[in-house]
């Protein structure tokens, strides 16, 4: 049977095989997919290891992203763009690089009915998370696409790496006197409680707020979000099944249906 294997620490809370299997089970293939803790200083190790032992493919999870990048052979063009990695398929002696964050974010926003085209777009944060999913957003072709950040730096170094697309950086200060279609939170503040440091008046009845994570209550934005009466507003429930469903699809070469997994998690986290 082929193996599968997500990698990261840590890794125990981590959904990937309830999904992957439900993906298996769903379109009849044969794999079985296994959490995989390695130790701060081991994850090579344990993915050559696992390579060794005729492992098929590996998401990889924090804080593994830009080692995995590392380790590749070949890389698609979302992942050199990102700087970092969460699928990797071992074919011919040979490691593939790939991202598929960012598809899974766009999938998710369009399955909602989330029109991007020729949307003002506002992206939260600068890190990893942000850095992963520009390309497959500016891809739907937006009006435009802002990156918000404390330190306008770091969101300055990702517009730097584009080249003539409508792509702009700016402080969350500046980022309060703005209009915006879609607002996607991508700073940890979805899962810190720290609250996203946004004006209250950039959220509108016209506003669809996105975050990134997901919990079994909504995040501090989404409750911002919802107090102030958001268009709509969506967790990053559907993202994370999006991109194992693109992972799936590049090992398998068989694309799953995402709804009927993001309903039994949603019902595995309203009982826990």
């Amino acid at each position: 049977m082929d193996q599968y294997r997500v990698f990261g620490n840590p890794i125990k809370q981590s959904r990937s095989p309830f999904i992957h299997q439900s993906f298996a089970q769903a379109t009849n293939q044969a794999l079985n997919y296994e959490i995989h803790f390695a130790a701060l200083d081991g994850f090579v190790k344990a993915v050559k290891e696992f390579i060794a032992q005729g492992g098929k493919g590996a998401n990889i999870t924090a804080p593994f992203k830009e080692q995995a990048m590392a380790m590749c052979d070949e890389l698609t063009e979302h992942a050199k763009f990102s700087g970092a990695v969460n699928t990797l398929s071992f074919k011919n002696g040979k490691i593939y690089g790939d991202t598929t964050d960012g598809i899974g974010l766009v999938n998710d926003l369009l399955a909602n009915g989330v029109i991007l085209e020729n949307s003002k777009l506002l992206l939260l944060g600068a890190g990893g998370a942000a850095k992963g999913v520009v390309l497959p957003l500016l891809n739907q072709n937006p009006k435009s696409l802002t990156i918000a950040n404390r330190t306008v730096s770091k969101a300055k170094a990702i517009v730097e790496q584009y080249d003539n697309q409508p792509l702009l950086a700016c402080s969350f200060d500046e980022a309060n006197e703005q209009e915006f279609d879609v607002i996607i939170n991508a700073t940890s503040a979805g899962l810190t409680g720290g609250g996203v440091p946004i004006a209250e008046k950039l959220i509108t009845t016209n506003s669809v707020c996105y975050d990134m994570t997901y919990g079994k209550t909504p995040t501090p934005f989404l409750q911002k979000a919802e107090k102030l009466n958001a268009l709509k507003t969506i967790d990053g429930l559907g993202m994370l099944v999006g991109q194992a469903a693109e992972s799936f699809y590049i090992w398998r070469g068989i694309k799953p249906s995402v709804e009927p997994v993001i309903s039994k998690l949603k019902s595995s986290l309203s009982q826990e």
